[in-house]
Parts: structure tokens; C-alpha cells; sequence
């Protein structure tokens, strides 16, 4: 007769090294369709070029240090178990809780995108309504089942990378070197920093792909696969976005509809218009493939979030029923459902710019402490079974932690409200966890 503890908190693996890649460019790539030209209004096209320059640096840096964490330790909580191992419960706890929170409003940020894009193709239907429609349309397909999952997501981002490829196709022949230095730094040097977020934006939620290590087979190889293809990827789409788009409208042209009016969630086609029209097929195109590549990350990220979740459910860090899976689809639903909730309330209460600043709080505190945690474990466990090492250790993670302790000092100056709510939620959930919920584990 099978356990029936096993039956309710044990993941499916069958995640390879195709679908992790699909996962790693999915949780991203709408970071190309929108947001980051909200970093242009901060930066203008130097400051954000200079904040995205360190920030591929961070990442390149991070990816390779988190992989080896990852091999090693394959959970579906990624930073929450790797940093219980090296740094204790408590800092566990909280290196947890950043991830949530970088997962769990990253999405409303993404939905409220979504929506500004249907809006384009339907302008009658509220942009509200369509981001809620789509958390209960994509949170009950993770719930079916992750290879379901897996297989549709990859089918969108695919379908995403290739609209990307359209563009660039298109707006690359109009480039002009000169729209790139209009304005280019706009708010001075200053700028630079408050660009930051915006930049993350272009690779935040990479780190997703560790969370479904435990649903991989033979992760100790495909994680790593799926982790550098990914990034590659990224690193190339994101180059040739950033140039193509300001290049044939200027910065001002991708942020702004309306002199004076307010900032955009759907650049590209801004930047489209500026070159064959709104009538011409093209920009109706990459309108629609954009929801695509905005699906992709949504969805992804769902996915991950719903992982990281369970897990704290799983060990006892947060309510035991968060840590179960669906009896059949052998899923974390109870976990999806709750961060269903809470992206909704992110939803009615929010911005896209101030949640997507929050969620870079999260992620910047996940490398933060992931870091430190990879650190920590060379030293307290020297012998650990580690499939893949970070090159160049110490200096890999160390130039990671460096930029990302910057970053997050810098954002923190720059949204000092934002950084109080951010810090209040971690401050608030570590009281709880202290008081309420040590002494049950310790019991």
C-alpha cells in the first residue's frame, strides 16, 4: 500500500534539459516586452545602458554560483533551502520570504501588462478584468499538472523569442545611432541608479529554474544545461531590444504615447509605430505575439512561485496544508491558490512600476543571501557532493554579491517608501515566524 504522507507532499519529476530552458527564457522574457523601458523615464538611454551593463554582470556572475547550489541541492524551495542549510532556520525563513516576495508580485506586474497589450487588440475590455481572468486561467493549469505545464510554456516562449526575432527584424534597418544620444542621460548620473530595477527587470525570476529542480530528472546535469542556455539566451534578446527599440524612436519615443502623458506598458509597438504604422500587419503581429511572451513569464513564474511556497509549507515554516499536492495532479494547489490571493490584492492596490521595484527588492535579497549561503557551505561543508562548481570561485560570487548589496542600497535610497514596505513585510513575517512558529518546529 503507498505512503500517503509520501502521496501528498512528494513532486513528479519530469522536467529535461529542453523544458528547463524553456522555463529559464519563459520566467523572463516578458522583461523584453515591457517594464524595462520604464527605466528610460529614470536613465534615459545611457543610465539605463550602464545599469544594465552591471546588472548582465551580476547575472552571469549569480547564474553560475545559484547552479552549483541548485546541483547540490535540488529542492523545490531553492534559496530557502539553501540558505537553511548553510546559515540556519532563521535566516532560512527570511532568505525564503524574499524569494515569495519576488515571486509572488512579479506576476501582478506581468498581468497588468497583459492586459494594457489585450487592451490594444480590444480596447472595450477593462485592463483589470483581463490580468484577473488571466491569474485564474494560469493558476489552474499549473494546478493540472507541471509537465502540462512545462509543455505549454515552453510552446509560448518559443512563440515569444520568435516575435522578439520579428522585431528586431523589422526596426534594425531603420536603426539611427543618433536616437540613441538624445537626452541620453537625462537626470545625470543619478539616474543610473534609479534605472536599476528596470534593468533587473530584463533577467529577474531566472532563479526560478532551481525551484523545480526536485520535479527534474537527473538534475544534477540538466539544471545546469537549462540555467547557462537560458541566460545565454536572455543576454542576446535583451541586447537586441534595448538597441532596436530605442534606436528608430529614441527613448522618449518607447516610453511615452503622448508627450507629457503617461508611461507605456507596451513599448514595442510604440517603437513599430514609429516605423511601419499601427495599420501595418507587423504591429498587429508582435501586439498579439507579445501576449505570448508576456503569458510565458506569467505563467512561469506561477509555476515557481507555487514551488517555493509548498516548500515552506512542506518543512513546517508556514500552515502544513500549504506543503501538500493535489491527490491526482500530484501539485502544490493549495500553495497556487494562496498566491493567487495575494497577486490579486497586488493587483487592485498597485502600480506596475512600484510592484515591479518590489519584486526586485525580493530578487536582490535572493542573490544577497544566496551568496553569502554559497559561502557558507565551502566552509561548513568542504566535502558536500557538488556535481558543479562555480569557475573562478571566490571571485564569481563574490562580484555577484557586491553588485547586487549596491543595487539594493541604491533602490532602497532612490524608493524609500517602497523599501519600507518591502522591509516592514520581511520585519513583520520574521516576528511571526519567531514567535509563532519556531517553538511547533522545535516541538
Amino acid at each position: 500500500m503507498p505512503d500517503q504522507t509520501e502521496n501528498k507532499s512528494e513532486l513528479k519529476r519530469t522536467l529535461g534539459p529542453l523544458m528547463l530552458w524553456g522555463l529559464g527564457v519563459g520566467y523572463v522574457i516578458s522583461g523584453n516586452y515591457f517594464g524595462w523601458n520604464l527605466g528610460l523615464a529614470e536613465g534615459g538611454t545611457l543610465g539605463l545602458a550602464i545599469a544594465t551593463f552591471f546588472v548582465i554582470i551580476m547575472y552571469i556572475t549569480f547564474t553560475f554560483g545559484y547552479t552549483e547550489l541548485a546541483c547540490a541541492i535540488p529542492k523545490a524551495g531553492g534559496l530557502f533551502d539553501y540558505a537553511t542549510r548553510a546559515l540556519g532556520k532563521e535566516l532560512g525563513f527570511i532568505g525564503g520570504m524574499a524569494q515569495i516576495i519576488e515571486f509572488t508580485f512579479a506576476p501582478p506586474a506581468i498581468a497588468f501588462a497583459i492586459g494594457a497589450y489585450f487592451n490594444l487588440l480590444m480596447p472595450g475590455i477593462p485592463i483589470l478584468a483581463i490580468a484577473i481572468v488571466a491569474y485564474l486561467i494560469f493558476t489552474g493549469l499549473n494546478i493540472f499538472g507541471v509537465e502540462m505545464a512545462a509543455i505549454f510554456e515552453l510552446f509560448v516562449t518559443v512563440v515569444a523569442v520568435i516575435g522578439l526575432i520579428l522585431f528586431a527584424g523589422t526596426t534594425l534597418p531603420h536603426f539611427e545611432m543618433s536616437n540613441l544620444q538624445v537626452n541620453a542621460l537625462p537626470n545625470g548620473y543619478k539616474g543610473v541608479f534609479a534605472a536599476i530595477p528596470f534593468a533587473i527587470w530584463f533577467f529577474l525570476a531566472i532563479e526560478g529554474v532551481a525551484n523545480v529542480a526536485e520535479e527534474t530528472v537527473n538534475p544534477q546535469r540538466n539544471v545546469l544545461i537549462g540555467f547557462g542556455s537560458a541566460l545565454f539566451t536572455l543576454v542576446v534578446l535583451c541586447l537586441f531590444t534595448f538597441s532596436s527599440s530605442i534606436g528608430v524612436a529614441g527613448w522618449e519615443g518607447i516610453v511615452y504615447p503622448e508627450p507629457g502623458g503617461d508611461a507605456s506598458d507596451s513599448p514595442l509597438p510604440l517603437a513599430l509605430a514609429k516605423v511601419v504604422g499601427e495599420g501595418h500587419i507587423m504591429f498587429k503581429l508582435i501586439s498579439v505575439i507579445a501576449l505570448f511572451g508576456l503569458v510565458a513569464s506569467f505563467h512561469g513564474i506561477i509555476l515557481a512561485a507555487g514551488r517555493v511556497t509548498y516548500q515552506f509549507g512542506r518543512t513546517g515554516y508556514a500552515p502544513k496544508a500549504l506543503g501538500q499536492v493535489h491527490r491526482k495532479f500530484k501539485t502544490p494547489s493549495k500553495a497556487l491558490i494562496i498566491n493567487m490571493g495575494i497577486g490579486i490584492v497586488a493587483l487592485l492596490t498597485g502600480k506596475t512600476g512600484e510592484i515591479i521595484t518590489i519584486a526586485c527588492f525580493g530578487a536582490l535579497s535572493l542573490y544577497i543571501i544566496a551568496m553569502i549561503s554559497l559561502f557558507a557551505l565551502r566552509s561548513k561543508e568542504p566535502n558536500m557532493d557538488r556535481p558543479f562548481k562555480v569557475p573562478m570561485y571566490p571571485i564569481f560570487p563574490a562580484v555577484a554579491l557586491i553588485i547586487a548589496s549596491i543595487c539594493l542600497i541604491a533602490i532602497s535610497i532612490f524608493n524609500p517608501i517602497l523599501a519600507a514596505i518591502y522591509f516592514g513585510i520581511l520585519i513583520l513575517a520574521y516576528l511571526w515566524f519567531h514567535f509563532f512558529m519556531m517553538h511547533k518546529m522545535e516541538a
